[in-house]
């Protein structure tokens, strides 16, 4: 007699994860599952806050994982964006299409955006649903924000080092991913870092950390790269704790134990954000803790200290619309002059108004703008871009400037709908227009670049626009039309970079951040 043939069990509702089992939502017409509110750490709330994340102990019988957990308190002040927020936020959520746990799918991760103070994996532009049905495996998940997760203090640090909870989460997340993801279809060997924004930094920041090599393949970041910005780099050791301890003598001098008996919505409270705010030095964010974050991630870069992986990165035309509140003083031409002369030095002006004219008042206007995007955007990806292909990794980089009545301003966080193809409104820019066949037609273009690349390293493929290599600033144009093309902010960013030293920007721009803030 013949031996029965084994075959591989169907993957369906209920997936085993190493904690326990899950139930997910059916099959949706493209053949997704969908699995949301998977516990990933024990809830960092009591005496685990501002601790590092811990396994979550397992659980009997069959959870539902049927809606997503709450997104973690926001720091912006007046957060009007929906679903429920807690201290207990450590969830994530998968989809997948594939029909067996075999299949080894490639697993693409998500981290979302929000300046390390707001946002969660709950965001309906971000709904995996789409680029699963494409053939990978689709992981968002939620991360300590604001004091919650980056507060720094020296008491703290006598227990571990302190500060970068949050990036401690999507640490945990990754390991979840590695130990667990092959049962819902995907390969852990083939992971995808992406985010934007401050998701985008995030996987910059991962990329040049020692902790997280062999939690990721490839990397994809989105307007974002080393959580630099206009008053300079990341806040260093001292800083963070500065601010830490700065925030416990205004509640009253209190003890870390003190602090971690505050309830939490009063605690957040007193720690709250908003645009105005330049939210790499005056927040709660990443800082240099010599254990997640040994260094400057830039100078990480410069001395090939990073994880030699294939990148895909690339930045938006007009990066600066919410951000604007941080730009230059422009009330006038020669305010304008006035201030560039203060943070750039009068020796560099001629230099610098070749890149950022400003003759008349409305010249001052329109410079005044770029200059806000290329310092809290463009200029950190373009040295991501440059610095990375150094140590001979692939890396392909892109500029996108696609404009539509569906899409009228290409300004930071517009891209992401077309990543995800969910074409959900673009709020950022206040339009509420439907998309129409040519909105639809580049999402699935983006969405075919993105998975390429998550499958092999190269987002080419039949049927789609040439996407050459990145070198000598040659990146693909994602506009109207799409095309390689030199890089139209080139001059620019050139001139921003050129005040680096060892990778760093000037530390005295740290001088500006109240007087020049609006």
């Amino acid at each position: 007699m013949h031996a029965p043939i084994s075959r591989p069990a169907e993957l369906g509702r209920e997936v085993r994860t190493q904690s326990g089992l899950v139930r997910g939502h059916a099959r949706d017409a493209n053949g997704v599952l969908a699995f949301k509110g998977i516990p990933y750490a024990t809830p960092p709330v009591g005496l685990l806050r501002w601790r590092t994340p811990q396994p979550r102990a397992p659980w009997v019988g069959v959870r539902d994982a049927l809606t997503f957990g709450a997104g973690c308190l926001s720091s912006l002040e007046n957060d009007h964006r929906p679903g429920p927020r807690s201290e207990d936020c450590l969830y994530l959520n998968v989809w997948t299409a594939a029909t067996e746990a075999h299949e080894k799918r490639p697993v693409m991760v998500w981290i979302h955006g929000g300046g390390f103070q707001f946002g969660s994996s709950a965001n309906p532009s971000t709904d995996g649903g789409r680029l699963a049905a494409k053939g990978v495996v689709v992981v968002s998940f939620n991360y300590r924000l604001g004091i919650f997760g980056f507060l720094a203090h020296p008491d703290l640090d006598a227990e571990a080092p302190s500060g970068n909870y949050g990036l401690r989460d999507q640490l945990a997340a990754l390991r979840w991913v590695k130990a667990n993801i092959a049962a819902f279809g995907g390969d852990p060997d083939n992971v995808t870092l992406f985010g934007e924004s401050a998701g985008a930094m995030a996987v910059g920041i991962l990329m040049a950390s020692p902790l997280a090599h062999g939690l990721f393949h490839k990397a994809i970041g989105q307007s974002g790269a080393f959580w630099d910005g206009r008053h300079g780099p990341l806040q260093s050791f001292d800083e963070a704790r500065a601010r830490g301890v700065a925030f416990a003598r205004g509640q009253g001098n209190a003890s870390i134990s003190a602090l971690r008996a505050i309830r939490a919505e009063q605690l957040n409270a007193a720690a709250s954000w908003n645009f105005k705010m330049d939210h790499v030095v005056s927040a709660f964010s990443p800082s240099i803790d010599r254990h997640v974050v040994p260094d400057v991630p830039a100078r990480r870069f410069l001395r090939g200290e990073q994880m030699r992986i294939p990148l895909l990165a690339g930045w938006n035309a007009a990066e600066e619309f919410p951000f604007m509140a941080q730009s230059l003083p422009a009330q006038s031409a020669q305010a304008f002059r006035a201030a560039a002369e203060t943070m750039f030095g009068k020796e560099r002006m001629a230099d610098f108004l070749k890149v950022y004219p400003s003759a008349t008042d409305a010249e001052a206007k329109v410079s005044a703008a770029a200059l806000t995007g290329d310092t809290v955007i463009g200029e950190q990806v373009w040295q991501w871009l440059r610095l990375h292909r150094l140590g001979g990794a692939p890396v392909y980089g892109y500029h996108f400037s696609y404009t539509s009545p569906y899409t009228p301003i290409a300004s930071h966080v517009t891209e992401i709908p077309f990543v995800f193809g969910t074409l959900t409104p673009q709020q950022v820019i206040g339009c509420a227009v439907p998309p129409a066949e040519e909105d639809r037609a580049l999402a699935e273009t983006m969405m075919s670049y993105w998975v390429n690349f998550a499958r092999c390293s190269d987002p080419n493929g039949s049927g789609l626009p040439v996407w050459p290599a990145y070198e000598t600033d040659v990146v693909q144009i994602i506009g109207t039309t799409i095309e390689s093309g030199a890089n139209p902010q080139a001059a620019r960013l050139r001139f921003l970079g050129s005040f680096r030293q060892d990778g760093v920007l000037p530390t005295r721009w740290r001088e500006m951040a109240s007087t020049t803030a609006r």
